[in-house]
């Protein structure tokens, strides 16, 4: 008898106990998988750090680059004890990879003060080009492939494509020197074709951004553009908006709640890839423009085998790839109904 009253009693606690796993099991898959990507993007920066590190040392021998091939070889020798070239391979890596963790990148052989000192202003100067032409590049590509879905195969959307296509045939750099042409020596003279004599903080001068923030703009528009585009004609088309349609849901509501929401998956891949593109597109970019950012600095370094400067570069601009991808991936589970469930 006391064993069967026993077991009643018994059954509201594990009851309880499941519901607690239940709630839990949630936040635990979550976290699981959060740690999981966070890991794979940890190997992914050390094997970059890997590669760069293996790059650089192949530019040839920094002693060499900063006396010159004329130095004795008594002064070259002094140099690479003072440098720590003299040390097996495996033991720099690991003291660069080891002062990288904590911060110090190294000394810059090309003005002899340290890296972060010397790039930190540069990297400041990057974001902020980086920042303005993604808040113009994301509601413009928003708005020109709405109004072209809207328009599917009307002349309108023909103009259109045409003229994304074209603009997506364009590198960079040709852009940047139309741009130049049309707006600072030969049309007209409205902006400032460099920024040489540009100082201080990026707002300190601003007209000196429109070029470089323009130029950036349109290299990544018609990709993001076409591609939303297509991820609106299809939404559009779909079944549930054609129901809200029947509905009588106005026509702006029907696009804005459930059009875009949906399309906007697919944008968030293509959107997170052609920024973190801005990370390494900005070398090109600042370098037409003599743009004091990171792009500038990295062809400075190259030129003078500043090798402590291009790895830390280098290291960086593969740390905004691996981030903004980690981050898209995030964002396109959060917004999809499925994937989210699906997590594991």
């Amino acid at each position: 008898m006391s064993r069967s009253a026993a077991e009643p009693a018994a059954l509201p606690a594990t009851v309880g106990s499941t519901r607690r796993d239940q709630a839990h099991s949630p936040v635990r898959t979550w976290t699981l998988w959060l740690l999981r990507r966070a890991g794979i993007a940890l190997l992914t920066l050390w094997l970059i750090s890997l590669l760069v590190f293996t790059a650089t040392h192949l530019l040839g021998d920094p002693a060499e680059a900063i006396l010159g091939r004329s130095a004795t070889p008594e002064r070259l020798a002094a140099l690479r004890a003072q440098l720590g070239l003299d040390d097996s391979a495996v033991h720099q890596y690991f003291s660069w990879l080891g002062g990288v963790l904590t911060g110090d990148f190294g000394t810059s052989l090309a003005t002899k003060g340290p890296v972060s000192t010397l790039i930190g202003g540069r990297i400041v100067n990057s974001t902020v080009l980086v920042a303005v032409s993604a808040v113009i590049i994301a509601p413009l590509s928003a708005l020109i492939a709405l109004f072209s879905a809207r328009r599917r195969d009307r002349a309108a959307d023909h103009v259109i494509q045409v003229a994304l296509l074209g603009t997506a045939a364009l590198p960079e750099f040709v852009i940047g020197i139309l741009l130049v042409t049309l707006f600072s020596t030969v049309v007209l003279t409205w902006l400032p074709s460099v920024a040489v004599s540009w100082t201080g903080s990026p707002w300190s001068d601003p007209v000196v951004m429109i070029l470089p923030v323009a130029t950036l703009t349109l290299a990544v528009v018609p990709y993001v553009a076409r591609i939303l585009r297509a991820s609106l004609i299809e939404v559009l088309e779909s079944d549930y908006v054609e129901m809200a349609r029947l509905k009588g849901v106005p026509e702006w509501r029907a696009v804005g709640r459930h059009a875009l929401g949906n399309a906007v998956v697919p944008a968030i891949q293509v959107m997170a890839l052609q920024l973190a593109w801005l990370a390494g597109g900005v070398v090109v970019v600042e370098s037409l423009f003599l743009y004091p950012g990171i792009g500038t600095a990295l062809v400075d370094a190259v030129r003078n085998r500043d090798v402590p400067v291009i790895q830390a570069l280098a290291l960086l601009i593969a740390a905004v790839y691996v981030v903004v991808n980690l981050i898209a991936d995030i964002l396109t589970i959060l917004v999809t109904p499925k994937l989210r469930t699906g997590v594991r």
